[in-house]
């Protein structure tokens, strides 16, 4: 392939991890591709729109995004350990048996159309006095917004991600409930996160390069894990590089190489019934 694609995802350390090696040129025989780092809010609005030729989402914007996108089996974020939180302001150790606390109480979330607001919501209908009716105000907020609006009780609660799991204390927040944990007690499954898709109109044999490609770049990144750290480090400016190590420990494992079985159903008892029916999320 010759011709330069399009590609975006977020300059947070697990995705700058894994596409350095192709970013880079440092994929044998891989296509040139034009990079935008883009926070994944941007991704699933984008996609929507018929955006790039290969994107970032959340598997909550999948469904949205199927009829234009085909996901691939590598590259994405999906794995145990790793769901959003749901923090709430200072007041004693973290206790994740308050869930009817959030009742009629205002929560700042960072998308509507993200994973973790799809978990938030099924969590609270599960949890919170009244379901998801008996919440209070959903306010959307720019992620990096969210903790500090906790702390300052400008809200009640936020939903946070990614590097928030480690550095919520320093906040003086704690926390109301692990996302992740809650779904893996109740479906034994690992938790879909963000799915690398590709423009199914690229055709079935450029869809498959570009799948061995990310695969390749996944590879790289494992066997030379310290090879990115400039351009992580350069992505993630504000973040400690040992929260950034972290960060790629907790997102990176081998449903980033290969969704598998497990990884495809997974996938399909999170979106359940959103998925169009007949809907086949394999690569041929």
């Amino acid at each position: 392939m010759t011709e330069t694609l399009s590609i975006a995802y977020s300059p947070c350390p697990n995705d700058t991890f894994v596409f350095h090696a192709w970013s880079h040129g440092l994929i044998e025989g891989a296509p040139r591709i034009e990079v935008t780092h883009a926070d994944i809010d941007v991704t699933n609005n984008l996609v929507r729109e018929g955006g790039l030729d290969v994107m970032k989402i959340s598997y909550a914007a999948l469904p949205e995004a199927l009829d234009e996108y085909v996901l691939l089996p590598c590259g994405g974020a999906l794995g145990r350990g790793c769901g959003p939180l749901v923090l709430t302001g200072p007041g004693g150790a973290d206790d994740e048996s308050s869930g009817p606390d959030l009742a009629g109480k205002t929560v700042a979330v960072p998308s509507l159309k993200s994973t973790a607001y799809l978990l938030f919501q099924r969590w609270a209908q599960d949890q919170v006095t009244g379901g998801v009716g008996g919440l209070g105000e959903i306010r959307v907020l720019p992620f990096h917004e969210i903790m500090p609006a906790v702390r300052d009780g400008l809200v009640d609660a936020g939903l946070v991600i990614h590097e928030a799991r480690f550095t919520y204390p320093d906040f003086g927040l704690r926390r109301l409930a692990d996302l992740g944990d809650w779904w893996e007690s109740v479906t034994g499954a690992p938790i879909p996160l963000g799915a690398i898709v590709a423009r199914r109109a690229l055709g079935p044999e450029r869809i498959a390069e570009i799948s061995r490609v990310v695969r390749a770049s996944v590879d790289y990144a494992f066997a030379n894990p310290e090879a990115s750290r400039d351009y992580v480090m350069e992505q993630a400016q504000e973040l400690d590089p040992e929260v950034a190590k972290a960060h790629i420990a907790l997102y990176v494992n081998e449903f980033t190489r290969d969704l598998g079985p497990e990884g495809y159903a997974a996938v399909r008892r999170l979106l359940g019934d959103t998925l169009p029916e007949g809907t086949v999320l394999e690569l041929a």
